[in-house]
């Protein structure tokens, strides 16, 4: 069996985080070596060329012997319940068994802004970023979106703030965190391949407020409301009028507003922020999630003007609701970011209202053990037709299809085509999968950008 000598670390994985803890090691002089599960890795030739004397070993953890390790550092998007990981963390003289965010805290001096959710939290880590900057503070963002923490250190060893994306992977391995502010957003069903069922995703997402001095959480949804008394400040935000100390949307009576008695504003209980009508952003979800950054701004104490200057201009983020093309009446949105129930009736819900058409949804790919169900109600509600593909595809269909005309085609190009033919003016395609890419796509990018590509081929045949 091979063993790892003593005092050296183990890193486990070598995805974009493995790579930045091998990064972040190197940088401290700390002797490292890298397993990973996959006997070909991707980016191999790269690692080797990065770090040439580095031992890299590919295959089965169980025939490694880890006891003597330093620390065994595990990528997120490896399992902690791989039989060989479970069983170091249930040896009293093993070594620990740590994350990535782990080793970002040992280092870490500035304060924490730690965002998560099963939706949303990429465009309110961006929001709340673009904010801080705004206020003039010297910002550090990043985590699961864009630059890995440990090279977020790097990169800007004088941040004033770091403000970081976590994800349920990231927060399950941590023992503490301490974050100045906790955020999150939401819970649906999601990873539950990973954590076994909700309650196991749940508590790993509950990791984020262990520690923290200031909560903000989801007035609609008591799944995000800390388990822990030890918060001393939560406040929560709210898609409907708000109460004393929390943050919502309320129509302002006329007098309030000029005249307007119709016109929707974000609160912060009786206090007019910003009319709704300027968040650039679209859709109704967007303007909760523009609530859950001012909320988090506040509490840092950023200007509301600067915070509202960056409402005004921020538009959202590729294949986040991002729309890509307006032909012939119909919109093409595409929301590939939606790689689970709970995104795409979030989509569904900020967009059907705003429709005078009707909405043709194009889902399907790695269900990841989901529900379908919820998605049955605003369907019938909003929907035109629902084309479905990718892997499963026949298990949206099965669900839907006594609600809802459904088409099944084999991949997104040949539901691109089947779309153009269904749309009418007036009219929304929306790519909002519901399901995870990795069957047809290397990730969610790839599959918004072939969505993006495929919507401007197509026009162009028309055009011929």
């Amino acid at each position: 069996m091979d063993k790892v000598p003593a005092g050296v670390t183990l890193v486990v994985g070598l995805g974009i985080s493995g790579r930045a803890i091998c990064r972040h090691l190197d940088r401290l002089g700390c002797p490292f070596m890298v397993a990973d599960t996959r006997a070909n890795p991707p980016d191999l030739a790269s690692f080797r060329q990065e770090f040439p004397d580095v031992t890299l070993r590919c295959g089965a953890l169980d025939s490694l012997n880890m006891s003597e390790a330093r620390d065994v550092v595990v990528s997120p998007g490896v399992s902690l319940q791989q039989p060989a990981l479970a069983a170091l963390q249930n040896t009293p003289a093993g070594p620990p068994v740590i994350g990535e965010i782990a080793l970002f805290l040992r280092a870490c001096q500035a304060p924490i802004a730690a965002i998560t959710g099963s939706n949303a939290k990429s465009t309110v880590t961006t929001l709340l970023g673009e904010m801080a900057a705004e206020a003039g503070k010297n910002v550090a963002v990043g985590g699961n979106l864009g630059t890995p923490a440990l090279d977020l250190l790097h990169d800007m060893p004088d941040a004033e703030l770091f403000i970081l994306e976590l994800s349920s992977f990231q927060l399950e391995s941590l023992s503490e965190l301490g974050a100045e502010a906790a955020v999150f957003l939401n819970l649906s069903e999601d990873h539950l391949d990973r954590h076994g069922d909700m309650a196991g995703y749940r508590r790993a997402k509950q990791r984020v407020f262990m520690g923290a001095r200031y909560a903000l959480v989801n007035g609609e949804d008591a799944m995000t409301w800390p388990d822990d008394g030890d918060v001393t400040v939560v406040e929560r935000f709210t898609s409907q009028p708000p109460g004393p100390g929390e943050w919502g949307v309320a129509n302002l009576a006329a007098e309030d507003d000029g005249g307007d008695s119709d016109a929707a504003w974000l609160m912060y209980g009786g206090r007019p922020l910003m009319p709704v009508s300027a968040v650039r952003a679209p859709g109704r979800h967007n303007h909760v999630n523009a609530l859950a950054a001012l909320a988090v701004g506040n509490h840092f104490g950023f200007p509301l003007q600067a915070m509202r200057t960056v409402l005004e201009r921020f538009s959202g983020l590729p294949h986040r609701c991002e729309l890509v093309a307006e032909q012939q009446g119909v919109r093409w949105i595409n929301d590939s970011k939606g790689t689970n129930v709970g995104a795409t009736l979030a989509a569904i819900a900020g967009i059907g209202p705003t429709l005078t058409g009707r909405l043709v949804l194009l889902a399907g790919g790695v269900g990841k053990g989901a529900d379908f169900s919820p998605l049955v109600e605003p369907l019938a509600a909003y929907a035109r037709e629902v084309i479905v593909f990718g892997r499963d595809a026949v298990q949206l269909q099965r669900v839907l299809e006594p609600h809802v005309m459904v088409t099944k085609v084999v991949d997104l190009e040949a539901a691109l085509r089947r779309a153009l033919n269904a749309a009418q003016a007036g009219d929304c395609v929306l790519l909002s999968p519901a399901c995870a890419s990795l069957d047809q796509f290397s990730n969610y990018q790839a599959r918004g950008d072939a969505f993006r590509d495929g919507v401007t081929q197509l026009y162009k045949e028309v055009a011929l």
